[in-house]
Protein backbone atom coordinates (compact mmCIF):
# COMPACT_ATOMS: atom_id res chain seq x y z
CA UNK A 1 0.00 0.00 0.00
CA UNK A 2 1.60 3.40 -0.83
CA UNK A 3 0.95 6.29 1.25
CA UNK A 4 2.23 10.11 0.34
CA UNK A 5 4.61 11.76 2.22
CA UNK A 6 2.19 14.23 2.75
CA UNK A 7 -0.74 12.30 4.28
CA UNK A 8 2.11 9.98 6.27
CA UNK A 9 3.60 13.50 7.94
CA UNK A 10 -0.23 14.49 8.61
CA UNK A 11 -1.11 11.40 10.62
CA UNK A 12 2.47 11.49 12.09
CA UNK A 13 1.21 15.27 13.11
CA UNK A 14 -2.19 14.00 14.57
CA UNK A 15 -0.29 11.31 16.78
CA UNK A 16 1.91 13.44 18.39
CA UNK A 17 -0.45 16.70 18.99
CA UNK A 18 -1.59 17.13 21.84
CA UNK A 19 -5.31 16.67 22.52
CA UNK A 20 -8.12 16.54 25.90
CA UNK A 21 -9.21 13.69 26.75
CA UNK A 22 -11.82 11.47 29.36
CA UNK A 23 -9.97 9.52 32.04
CA UNK A 24 -12.27 7.12 33.78
CA UNK A 25 -10.75 6.75 37.67
CA UNK A 26 -11.89 3.94 39.89
CA UNK A 27 -14.00 5.27 42.30
CA UNK A 28 -13.49 8.04 44.77
CA UNK A 29 -9.95 8.39 42.95
CA UNK A 30 -9.92 11.40 41.11
CA UNK A 31 -7.94 13.25 43.32
CA UNK A 32 -5.37 10.66 43.78
CA UNK A 33 -5.05 10.14 40.00
CA UNK A 34 -4.84 14.13 39.21
CA UNK A 35 -1.91 13.92 42.04
CA UNK A 36 -0.46 11.07 39.79
CA UNK A 37 -0.87 13.29 36.71
CA UNK A 38 0.90 16.33 38.43
CA UNK A 39 3.85 14.21 39.65
CA UNK A 40 4.44 12.56 36.08
CA UNK A 41 4.07 16.01 34.83
CA UNK A 42 0.72 15.47 32.31
CA UNK A 43 -1.36 18.86 31.79
CA UNK A 44 -4.45 17.50 33.22
CA UNK A 45 -7.95 19.19 34.42
CA UNK A 46 -10.24 17.43 37.42
CA UNK A 47 -13.07 20.26 37.60
CA UNK A 48 -13.70 20.69 41.34
CA UNK A 49 -16.68 22.64 43.35
CA UNK A 50 -16.97 23.74 46.75
CA UNK A 51 -19.62 22.00 48.95
CA UNK A 52 -20.71 21.80 52.56
CA UNK A 53 -20.95 18.43 54.56
CA UNK A 54 -23.19 18.68 57.82
CA UNK A 55 -22.35 16.21 60.42
CA UNK A 56 -24.66 17.08 64.01
CA UNK A 57 -22.07 18.64 65.38
CA UNK A 58 -20.16 20.68 62.94
CA UNK A 59 -20.61 21.77 59.30
CA UNK A 60 -17.26 21.49 56.93
CA UNK A 61 -16.76 22.70 53.33
CA UNK A 62 -15.34 19.69 51.02
CA UNK A 63 -13.74 19.70 47.66
CA UNK A 64 -16.18 17.51 45.15
CA UNK A 65 -15.54 16.39 41.57
CA UNK A 66 -17.61 18.12 39.24
CA UNK A 67 -18.02 14.86 37.49
CA UNK A 68 -17.81 11.48 39.30
CA UNK A 69 -14.75 9.29 38.49
CA UNK A 70 -13.81 11.39 35.67
CA UNK A 71 -10.27 13.51 34.87
CA UNK A 72 -9.52 15.19 31.48
CA UNK A 73 -5.96 14.54 30.46
CA UNK A 74 -4.18 16.83 27.77
CA UNK A 75 -1.90 14.32 25.76
CA UNK A 76 -0.79 13.12 22.48
CA UNK A 77 -2.71 9.99 21.44
CA UNK A 78 0.08 7.84 21.06
CA UNK A 79 0.88 8.80 25.17
CA UNK A 80 -2.76 7.33 26.14
CA UNK A 81 -1.85 3.81 27.00
CA UNK A 82 0.91 5.01 29.26
CA UNK A 83 -1.94 6.44 31.94
CA UNK A 84 -3.36 2.85 32.30
CA UNK A 85 0.07 2.45 34.07
CA UNK A 86 -1.20 5.23 36.52
CA UNK A 87 -2.49 3.74 39.86
CA UNK A 88 -6.06 4.58 39.84
CA UNK A 89 -7.13 4.81 36.36
CA UNK A 90 -10.02 2.41 34.99
CA UNK A 91 -10.21 3.66 31.56
CA UNK A 92 -10.21 6.01 28.24
CA UNK A 93 -13.63 7.21 26.90
CA UNK A 94 -13.96 5.95 23.94
CA UNK A 95 -16.27 7.28 20.61
CA UNK A 96 -16.56 4.79 17.41
CA UNK A 97 -14.12 2.88 18.84
CA UNK A 98 -11.25 5.58 19.13
CA UNK A 99 -10.67 8.18 22.12
CA UNK A 100 -12.96 10.47 22.23
CA UNK A 101 -11.48 13.99 21.72
CA UNK A 102 -12.88 16.74 23.95
CA UNK A 103 -12.62 20.15 22.54
CA UNK A 104 -10.53 23.00 24.10
CA UNK A 105 -13.60 25.37 24.54
CA UNK A 106 -15.67 22.58 26.31
CA UNK A 107 -12.64 22.65 28.83
CA UNK A 108 -12.69 26.37 28.80
CA UNK A 109 -16.44 26.10 29.39
CA UNK A 110 -16.32 23.81 32.17
CA UNK A 111 -13.46 26.53 34.12
CA UNK A 112 -15.84 29.41 33.63
CA UNK A 113 -18.44 27.75 34.46
CA UNK A 114 -16.80 26.35 38.01
CA UNK A 115 -15.60 29.90 38.37
CA UNK A 116 -18.63 32.41 38.59
CA UNK A 117 -21.38 29.95 39.59
CA UNK A 118 -22.38 28.92 42.89
CA UNK A 119 -23.13 25.14 43.14
CA UNK A 120 -26.86 25.67 44.32
CA UNK A 121 -27.03 27.15 40.66
CA UNK A 122 -25.43 24.43 39.28
CA UNK A 123 -28.11 21.85 37.55
CA UNK A 124 -26.99 18.60 35.50
CA UNK A 125 -28.90 18.06 32.90
CA UNK A 126 -29.28 15.92 29.56
CA UNK A 127 -28.43 17.49 26.33
CA UNK A 128 -31.00 18.82 24.05
CA UNK A 129 -30.82 19.97 20.41
CA UNK A 130 -31.41 24.34 20.13
CA UNK A 131 -29.31 26.88 19.13
CA UNK A 132 -25.21 27.87 19.83
CA UNK A 133 -24.88 30.73 21.46
CA UNK A 134 -22.03 32.53 22.84
CA UNK A 135 -22.23 35.19 26.00
CA UNK A 136 -20.61 38.65 25.13
CA UNK A 137 -21.01 40.15 28.75
CA UNK A 138 -21.71 39.61 32.19
CA UNK A 139 -19.51 37.37 34.27
CA UNK A 140 -19.74 34.32 31.42
CA UNK A 141 -18.38 36.36 29.10
CA UNK A 142 -16.73 34.31 26.43
CA UNK A 143 -19.19 31.21 26.99
CA UNK A 144 -20.40 28.82 23.87
CA UNK A 145 -22.91 26.76 24.40
CA UNK A 146 -26.11 25.16 23.42
CA UNK A 147 -29.68 27.55 24.33
CA UNK A 148 -32.89 26.60 25.49
CA UNK A 149 -35.43 29.45 26.00
CA UNK A 150 -37.49 29.58 29.34
CA UNK A 151 -40.05 32.54 30.23
CA UNK A 152 -37.92 35.53 30.32
CA UNK A 153 -34.45 34.09 30.70
CA UNK A 154 -31.75 32.23 28.57
CA UNK A 155 -31.15 28.79 29.66
CA UNK A 156 -27.29 28.02 28.61
CA UNK A 157 -26.42 23.88 28.41
CA UNK A 158 -22.68 24.00 28.95
CA UNK A 159 -21.92 20.50 27.03
CA UNK A 160 -19.32 17.93 26.76
CA UNK A 161 -20.72 16.27 23.79
CA UNK A 162 -19.00 12.78 23.58
CA UNK A 163 -20.04 12.31 27.80
CA UNK A 164 -23.63 13.41 26.82
CA UNK A 165 -24.17 15.81 30.05
CA UNK A 166 -24.27 19.09 30.61
CA UNK A 167 -25.13 21.64 32.81
CA UNK A 168 -27.33 24.57 32.98
CA UNK A 169 -27.03 28.16 33.93
CA UNK A 170 -30.00 31.15 34.06
CA UNK A 171 -28.46 34.22 31.84
CA UNK A 172 -30.22 37.10 30.41
CA UNK A 173 -31.43 37.04 26.30
CA UNK A 174 -29.62 40.40 26.13
CA UNK A 175 -26.12 39.03 26.75
CA UNK A 176 -26.10 36.45 24.04
CA UNK A 177 -25.77 36.32 20.51
CA UNK A 178 -26.60 33.53 18.11
CA UNK A 179 -23.28 32.11 16.55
Amino acid sequence: MLISKHHASSHLISLTEKNWYVLYTKHLNEKKVANRLSLMGIEHYLPLFTAIRQWSDRKKKIEKPLINSVVFVKVSERDLNLLYTIQGVNSILKHMGRPALVHEHEIQNLRILLQEVHVDELTQIDIQSGDMVEVIRGPFKGLQACAVQLQNSMRLIIEIKNMGIGFSVNVPKSFVIRL
